[in-house]
């Protein structure tokens, strides 16, 4: 899922796409962990959450000893996530930015999502897409 080479049609004070050091290894790690992520997107145990993030949605699409790697799998793409909007904050010399640019992440990620897919609505239910 490749969502640093778009800009943001809703979010314009922001370099969303700025690079430093600290970005670009926080991307390539989530770059990773995005196949590992995948299959569980897919059966519906993952879903996009609104505020930017990743939840567990239904741990019962998992068999029991699956769970523990994915949750540990989702703290790891959080906290990367997290940094990543923290790290494009502090880059644009703006770290009162963080929550719009995360904001802008939130949708956008759920705009990439594929069909099938589970994400969180503005009213914090669960929708396919």
């Amino acid at each position: 899922m490749l969502l640093f080479s778009v800009s943001s049609p809703g979010y314009t004070q922001a370099n969303i796409e700025i690079d430093t050091p600290a970005i670009s290894s926080l991307r390539q790690s989530m770059q990773q962990r995005h196949s590992q992520l995948q299959p569980y997107y897919e059966r519906g145990a993952v879903g996009l959450t609104r505020d930017g993030l990743v939840a567990m949605r239904d741990a019962n699409a998992l068999p029991l000893a699956a769970r523990q790697p994915v949750n540990a799998l989702i703290a790891a793409e959080n906290q990367d996530r997290n940094a990543l909007y923290r790290e494009i904050a502090r880059a644009n010399s703006h770290p009162e930015w963080e929550a719009d640019i995360r904001a802008t992440f939130g949708q956008r990620w759920i705009d990439l999502a594929r069909p099938g897919w589970w994400y969180q609505a503005a009213n914090g239910s669960w929708v396919r897409k």
